[in-house]
């Protein structure tokens, strides 16, 4: 669990980075922001394009910018938008960062609302790199 500094910290950056989105089709920026474990923050936006497909959300341009930067191992990652309530990443984003294994999710409003949730909790069948794939054990 992140303290309240780097997350407010994380929070702003990903606001900022809302700014850069190219949004012409949804209408809806998004911010996001990756926390490296050496602690450097990443930021990204979404961009949409006409052809649906090739949109690229603001958490997949945050993991890229870090993973191309030699990051492979990360604490948390923040993802905001303007909307009712903390915008969830949908299931292709959590894919990614289940790729890197990316412990704590952390989903904010422009009110100030934020839920933090780990990977676990939001994809609990997520896929893991081919090595580490095992069938989940009956509770």
């Amino acid at each position: 669990m992140l303290n309240a500094n780097t997350t407010d910290t994380m929070v702003r950056a990903a606001m900022q980075a809302m700014d850069n989105a190219y949004v012409p089709y949804g209408k809806v920026p998004v911010g996001a922001c990756v926390l490296a474990d050496d602690g450097t923050l990443y930021t990204g936006t979404n961009i949409e394009n006409a052809v649906p497909r090739l949109s690229v959300m603001a958490e997949e341009v945050a993991m890229y910018r870090a993973v191309a930067d030699g990051k492979r191992e990360f604490d948390a990652v923040v993802v905001i938008a303007d909307a009712e309530r903390p915008f969830v990443p949908n299931g292709a984003v959590l894919q990614l960062l289940a790729e890197f294994d990316v412990p704590e999710i952390i989903m904010a409003d422009m009110k100030g609302n934020q839920r933090s949730r780990t990977l676990q909790e939001l994809m609990p069948f997520a896929r893991e790199p081919v090595e580490n794939r095992t069938i989940p054990e009956e509770e």
